[in-house]
């Protein structure tokens, strides 16, 4: 089943032509993964996705319905939520009311259960409910931003560029609960500049270059791609 849908999305800040004439899809139980370089556009999909940001042209729909102008506190509650760039945290509140925050769309009702689901996907962040979110580690807080996303009870999960400022085993972390989550059935887009780690775990990708799709294909095809191995896995 097709989950997503974007069909011809052109998106400017003022007069520059951030994407142009973007399409791609993202079927059930999939990781889709976009990458490229700093600046490509990858993160302006996504918030153009999530409704951040409007298309002049195109369209898109979610589990097949229209999607192109609906506010984006309703497309969480319709099953899509956003994991964003740089973690965004509230600094002040706990790991636990982080997380029920995520759950802002659900009946308080699953609020139990989704913590129970998430603490035992990110174990380290049950040892931490009671801790101000701001003294987590980076790698913490990113747990802390996916767990907050799966509140939502999701039926696609957008995930902006994860590993971004993270240690190398904490990046290894971050991956293998990626592929957790797509072993349980989610579906996932994902947005990393790291090409190598998303290729390997990713089902199809799109290489994007100044906002335009330059290739696309299987994870595995994109990695063995002479192009893309000079471009952007250092060969």
């Amino acid at each position: 089943m097709e989950v997503l849908k974007v069909d011809n999305i052109n998106v400017y800040y003022g007069s520059i032509h951030a994407i142009k004439g973007v399409s791609f899809t993202v079927n059930e139980g999939e990781i889709v993964t976009l990458i490229g370089a700093n600046g490509a556009g990858k993160s302006t999909i996504l918030n153009t996705i999530s409704g951040l940001l409007r298309s002049r042209t195109g369209s898109m729909q979610f589990l097949g319905q229209p999607i192109d102008h609906i506010a984006p506190h309703k497309l969480v509650g319709m099953g899509l939520a956003q994991c964003p760039e740089g973690r965004r945290m509230f600094l002040q509140m706990t790991v636990q009311e982080n997380l029920e925050m995520g759950a802002y769309t659900q009946s308080s009702a699953t609020i139990p259960g989704g913590l129970d689901n998430v603490f035992a996907k990110f174990p380290r962040l049950k040892e931490r409910r009671k801790q101000v979110a701001g003294t987590l580690s980076g790698g913490e807080q990113q747990m802390l931003a996916m767990g907050r996303a799966m509140m939502s009870n999701p039926k696609l999960v957008m995930l902006d560029e994860p590993s971004m400022g993270l240690a190398p085993i904490l990046v290894e972390q971050i991956f293998d609960i990626i592929k957790e989550l797509h072993a349980a059935g989610t579906t996932i887009l994902l947005v990393e500049q790291n090409a190598a780690m998303a290729l390997e775990v990713a089902d199809r990708a799109y290489v994007l270059e100044t906002g335009k799709i330059a290739m696309s294909g299987t994870g595995q095809e994109l990695a063995e791609s002479p192009a893309i191995k000079q471009a952007y896995l250092g060969g």
